[in-house]
């Protein structure tokens, strides 16, 4: 047999799926030397197990993944119960020539904890933390030790359950998994009175290349900043973050006014975008644009959505004073504590039980692509009038989030952690289009649409580089590079670094280089090595 035909055989065993269940048997073997056979079946599935498609697809939050034919799936799925299978399972991969993908609450927006767009011989096992949850509430010192499986739901009612006057800066959506929310900046309806949720860690257990776990002190200060913002799993496995609570008042208000454009809500949006960074840090007003209705009775619904920390009353005066034109009248204002504003947020009423937030499935899940950008100067009112001409164009439900900065996002500096989007920004947009139909046809209509709509927003955005938030991953950004292959320079993965992470990008990979020297822990956009 000549050496081309002998080259040829043996990549057609290794991408083939005889190879892939050998691989996966070996991991299986390989974990039960240390464990055991029958301990391990409990904790582990692989591809050719009935329970598998069920374990890759729960808790995941974007179904447009699930029959994509051009992704890669994992091997197997381990569901660690204590650390130890961690370390283990990071030996293992490695002696094998595998790698690991965690999965915290599977809300990973382009689903690369759980799939990969590498190709065979590429293989991967999943981590699923959903057993890993468990939360430590520490009054004595105002912290909590919060496992990375858990979420923001789980988190939440845990500190209402502890006190009244305590609560956490993190996002809106309870299904959200704290390991990766926090280790890609996490920000929600505090961020302008405290900041970011990373900015809110004090410690951090992570599991190396090597197996080893790190706290603070063992892992160094250039690693600790690194996962705090930087995309941790690029690093290593989260285990659990310290952070630091925050006291909020026993009774906060909120407010949900809804105008559409003939009731003057481009007039609305533009004084917003003139106002909503520079009010008073306690006060955040979102906004959130979507098309409404169709056909001739279209139009855009702006909902001014608000989260005051204190009464309606101070809230009455504060808006006469600088935000007149909204008309807020106290009818409009809904005072509760702050756990119930967690649920005002999330869609729940108010009056429900705090439990509904340990609901770590997303009630409604709809296929959707979504993309994101910073405003550094209002958008002038011609700008926002063919933003509304393209959301009524688009026949799926399509929106604009728009999150004020200002407040303590201008304190910190944008090397404090890798989260660089601070001082010099107005807002934040994320752009979401949602579908019910995943025909190949119907996905990329309104892929092809969001991309026309990004395209529409360049001249209104920042620049130098247009930045992105990396909790909205957007595979996008590196398009004009192959996806398809694991080594990616650092020169390559600048298209997407520094729109994430801005100046804070060479040091994150000059960390990397040190901590994790052989790529073990990659994905489509992890931090590369230097080369």
């Amino acid at each position: 047999m000549g050496y081309d035909a002998a080259l040829f055989l043996l990549l057609a065993f290794i991408t083939s799926p005889a190879h892939s269940a050998l691989l996966a048997n070996s991991f299986r073997d390989c974990m039960a030397t240390t464990f055991g056979s029958q301990s391990i079946e409990t904790i582990l599935l692989t591809s050719s197990s009935s329970q598998y498609p069920q374990a890759l697809q729960s808790f995941q939050q974007n179904p447009r993944w699930l029959n994509s034919s051009s992704s890669t799936k994992p091997l197997a799925i381990l569901t660690p119960l204590h650390q130890s299978h961690i370390q283990l399972a990071i030996l293992c991969a490695k002696k094998l020539g595998m790698h690991l993908r965690v999965r915290s609450g599977g809300h990973d927006y382009e689903g690369l904890s759980y799939l990969s767009t590498y190709k065979p011989p590429f293989a991967f096992v999943m981590i699923d933390l959903n057993q890993q949850r468990s939360i430590h509430i520490n009054l004595a010192d105002e912290t909590a030790w919060v496992q990375a499986g858990a979420t923001l739901g789980e988190l939440y009612y845990e500190i209402s359950k502890a006190s009244g006057v305590h609560g956490f800066p993190a996002g809106i959506c309870p299904s959200v998994g704290v390991g990766g929310h926090i280790s890609g900046g996490g920000f929600g309806t505090m961020l302008r009175k405290f900041g970011t949720a990373a900015d809110h860690v004090v410690d951090a257990y992570l599991v190396d290349a090597n197996g080893n776990i790190l706290d603070r002190k063992s892992m160094g200060e250039d690693l600790f900043w690194a996962i705090r913002g930087g995309s941790a799993t690029s690093f290593g496995i989260i285990l659990a973050w310290k952070i630091k609570l925050v006291r909020v008042p026993p009774i906060v208000t909120g407010f949900n006014i809804q105008r559409t454009l003939e009731e003057g809500a481009t007039i609305l949006i533009n004084k917003w975008q003139h106002v909503a960074d520079k009010l008073h840090e306690d006060l955040f007003i979102r906004v959130v644009a979507q098309n409404r209705g169709g056909g001739s009775s279209s139009t855009i619904l702006a909902s001014f959505n608000s989260l005051f920390l204190g009464g309606k009353e101070k809230l009455m005066a504060m808006m006469k004073e600088e935000f007149p034109e909204l008309r807020l009248e106290a009818k409009d204002c809904i005072e509760m504590s702050w756990i119930q504003s967690t649920l005002y947020f999330a869609g729940y009423r108010i009056w429900e039980p705090a439990q509904v937030l340990l609901n770590r499935i997303t009630t409604y899940k709809s296929f959707f692509k979504a993309k994101s950008d910073f405003v550094m100067d209002p958008i002038p009112e011609i700008g926002l009038q063919g933003i509304w001409n393209l959301l009524l164009r688009e026949d799926a439900l399509a929106l604009l989030i728009m999150d004020p900065y200002g407040g303590r996002m201008n304190e910190i500096s944008e090397y404090e952690i890798p989260f660089p989007h601070r001082k010099g920004n107005l807002y934040n947009i994320q752009y979401l289009v949602k579908w019910d139909d995943n025909s190949i046809q119907a996905s990329n209509r309104h892929v092809n649409w969001m991309r026309m709509l990004h395209t529409y927003m360049t001249p209104y955005v920042s620049r130098s580089p247009r930045a992105a938030y990396a909790n909205y991953r957007d595979l996008d950004l590196g398009r004009n590079r192959n996806h398809h292959t694991p080594n990616t320079s650092y020169s390559e993965a600048s298209v997407w670094g520094l729109k994430y992470f801005k100046g804070n990008f060479k040091r994150l990979a000059q960390i990397k280089t040190r901590v994790d020297p052989h790529n073990f822990f990659r994905n489509e956009q992890s931090i590369p090595i230097l080369n």
